[in-house]
């Protein structure tokens, strides 16, 4: 009974250490398969691969362990690129008496490892999540040979070499600064060989990258009120799109010890470092457009590329910056469209100390996004929850139109969109109905046209 005792805690010691996990892999036998787990640990973390022990974690053992490993070798020399030899170490152990062979793999520093006869694709780029190995997405795949790559996307050659530069050069001009190819070079827009690289892409008219402007009636995407696209140079897009934003950065004046005090929707910096934050520090490795959705009580930008390695998002908020497009943020910063580098994120959040709600900065793994909320806008939402009394026959609209005009006098067409939520043609019926059932009466026309509850005597 001891005997057994003892034999029986040994299988369960042997049990527990052999269990497939993030960082361990058993293969009763050796197959050609296993190229496959030795990449994926090779492209995710270190791991063990353990031959000769079932999926049970129970020692089977190898037969002719010295032939498999020669074989194993050959394996890993021969049928995976880059060469792992290096970060790859092959062993024979015996565990219970029985030999089985052991596989260390260290994470490797030229990512993306892959089968050699399948090459960069998923069916050839294999990652580790949890105890098996799938294959790598195609963008997953792109990350890796983006994050691995010598040189930066700014510095290498543009697949275009026929570019033009009117906008640069009108730039330059009002600035004073000489259009010439000294001024191209020390710009880094075309390197020794005078081609031109990817920073002088995007400066020139022809670059294929854009900003798509969407401006919705209410707080989500289910109704637009306009919508716009900007091309070019991506100095003339930086221009084009805050002069388009300005048009419905709307201000608000209230007399404040007998001053006008004037507040934007949106603080006009916050807008304009939101703005070039997004153009400088995306990863124009991807083709993606930078998207901006203006609500009604909101303004979110939102680029391509996650944060650097080795970046948090705590670090974004601490003003910690480093720039994926060093060149690019140069050309810039001598155009005097920024002030200095990496204090952006922190002027913004600055420039709304005095707000209840701060901006917000959102990361994924390969989306960078700003939120900036509008700094005059009301949520009236709540009365309906507390009173739907002022009209026992209105509607909940035409309530929260009601309860405005009990705090205030007048109140506008835009104002109504605004409490509202709506569209300027919902909102614009939901007014003429109210002033037709005598709830409300209209006053004067035109831009300054206005409404007020209507006096009952």
């Amino acid at each position: 009974m001891i005997i057994f005792t003892k034999y029986y805690i040994m299988f369960l010691e042997v049990n527990i250490m052999f269990i497939e996990n993030q960082n361990t892999e058993l293969k009763l036998i050796l197959t050609r398969n296993i190229k496959k787990e030795i990449v994926a640990f090779a492209n995710t973390n270190d791991g063990r691969i353990y031959i000769g022990i079932n999926d049970n974690g129970e020692v089977i053992g190898v037969q002719n362990p010295q032939k498999e490993l020669e074989a194993l070798s050959g394996m890993i020399r021969e049928g995976i690129k880059s060469d792992l030899t290096l970060f790859t170490s092959i062993y024979i152990e015996q565990i219970n008496g029985k030999d089985i062979i052991v596989v260390n793999v260290k994470e490797g520093p030229n990512k993306p490892y892959y089968l050699a006869d399948k090459g960069l694709k998923p069916s050839g780029v294999y990652l580790r999540h949890g105890n098996v190995t799938v294959p790598a997405d195609e963008e997953i795949i792109k990350k890796m040979l983006i994050e691995n790559r010598s040189s930066s996307f700014e510095e290498e050659l543009s697949t275009n070499q026929d570019l033009h530069f009117e906008y640069l050069k009108s730039i330059l001009e009002k600035q004073n600064i000489e259009f010439n190819e000294n001024k191209l070079k020390t710009l880094n827009i075309i390197n020794l060989e005078n081609k031109y690289t990817n920073l002088g892409l995007l400066l020139s008219d022809e670059c294929p990258f854009s900003i798509k402007a969407s401006i919705f009636s209410g707080k989500d995407k289910l109704e637009f009120s306009d919508r716009k696209e900007f091309n070019g140079s991506i100095l003339k897009q930086a221009e084009e799109i805050f002069d388009y934003l300005n048009l419905f950065n709307k201000v608000k004046g209230e007399i404040i010890d007998l001053l006008r005090v004037d507040t934007y929707d949106y603080p006009k910096y916050a807008l304009r470092e939101a703005i070039l934050n997004a153009i400088i520090h995306r990863d124009y490795n991807f083709n993606g457009s930078i998207l901006v959705s203006l609500f009604i009580d909101r303004i979110e930008v939102s680029s391509l590329g996650g944060l650097l390695k080795g970046l948090t998002i705590e670090d974004i908020y601490n003003g910690i910056s480093e720039t994926r497009n060093p060149k690019l943020a140069n050309v810039f910063y001598r155009l005097k469209y920024v002030e200095s580098f990496g204090t952006g994120i922190d002027r913004i959040m600055s420039s709304y100390v005095d707000n209840d709600k701060q901006p917000v900065i959102s990361i994924s793994d390969n989306v960078f996004k700003i939120t900036l909320y509008n700094r005059n806008y009301t949520d009236y939402s709540f009365i309906l929850n507390e009173d739907t009394q002022f009209n026992p026959f209105g509607t909940s609209k035409e309530n929260l139109i009601i309860y405005y005009l009990k705090h205030h006098k007048t109140i506008s067409r835009l104002d109504a969109e605004r409490v509202l939520g709506l569209s300027k043609t919902r909102t614009s019926e939901i007014l003429k109905n109210m002033v037709n059932d005598g709830m409300l009466t209209i006053n004067g026309n035109g831009k300054t046209t206005n409404y007020s509850l209507k006096n009952r005597g």
